[in-house]
Order: C-alpha cells, then sequence, then structure tokens
C-alpha cells in the first residue's frame, strides 16, 4: 500500500495558509476543519508546515500575545514531504523518525495532499486485516 492508496481513499483537500497569516487565525482554522496542521504556501510552493505542537510551543514561550505572531515566525521550515509512491512502511519510518505526525504529499513540485500518522495508522491496521483473512482463507481451504 501506498500514498496514493491512502489520497484516493481520503481525498487529496489540504488545509493551507498564507506565512502573513497570525497563529490565532490559524489555530481557528485548525479547529474548524478538525485538523493537526496546516501546510505553509507562498504562492505554489510549500514553505512550511504548522501544526498544534509548534503553536502550544509559541504559547508556552511567549505566552496569550504569541497568537499575534504570523505563521511564519513559528512554522516548521525544514518540511519533510513524501510523494505518491511512497509506501506506508516508509511514511511510519519518517514519521517516527522526525518524531512528526503530518506529512505533505508533494508530487511534480505540486502539493498533492496532506498524511497524518492516523491516515497510516488507519490504513496499516486494513493491510494487516486483509493479510490475516487471506491466511485464514489459505488455511481453511489447503
Amino acid at each position: 500500500m501506498n500514498v496514493a492508496t491512502i489520497l484516493k481513499a481520503k481525498g487529496s483537500d489540504v488545509a493551507t495558509v498564507n506565512p502573513a497569516l497570525t497563529l490565532a487565525e490559524a489555530a481557528r482554522l485548525l479547529t474548524e476543519r478538525g485538523i493537526g496542521a496546516v501546510v505553509v504556501m507562498e504562492g505554489r510552493r510549500v514553505i512550511g508546515i504548522l501544526s498544534e505542537r509548534d503553536i502550544v510551543k509559541a504559547v508556552a514561550r511567549g505566552g496569550a500575545e504569541a497568537l499575534k505572531a504570523p505563521v511564519r515566525d513559528v512554522m516548521t521550515a525544514r518540511v519533510v514531504t513524501c510523494s505518491l509512491n511512497d509506501s506506508v512502511d516508509e511514511l511510519m519510518d519518517a514519521m517516527t523518525e522526525g518524531r512528526f505526525r503530518h506529512l505533505p504529499v508533494v508530487e511534480d513540485g505540486e502539493l498533492a495532499g496532506i498524511v497524518s500518522i492516523g491516515d497510516v495508522v488507519k490504513h496499516r491496521i486494513a493491510e494487516t486485516v486483509m493479510e490475516t483473512e487471506a491466511l485464514r482463507l489459505y488455511i481453511a481451504t489447503g
């Protein structure tokens, strides 16, 4: 199973923001959409990612005043991305190693979607269930 399979099931809609947006506005967007991260774009180019963790860290450092800061000041600028052909195992490795929960999907230089750790776990469980059922069927008919 790969990223393309995940996006086919969940869709390729991605919440994006401009780097000048305030943290308060970005937090509101996360809450309204029920998501944990937004991709920060300048034109059609991915320049960062802003997660709930980034906002919590900013507030811990600067108090409520931090919510007036622009996203560009708090976002993670070194964005790790994946491609449509990356496997679920590759995603799990990247997320575990980098200790992050969201990977923007970039294909041919364009944002094609986003994958969360929840998406990865859901599809890995489904894959495991299918393998188990195939083995049960093999044993029962063998």
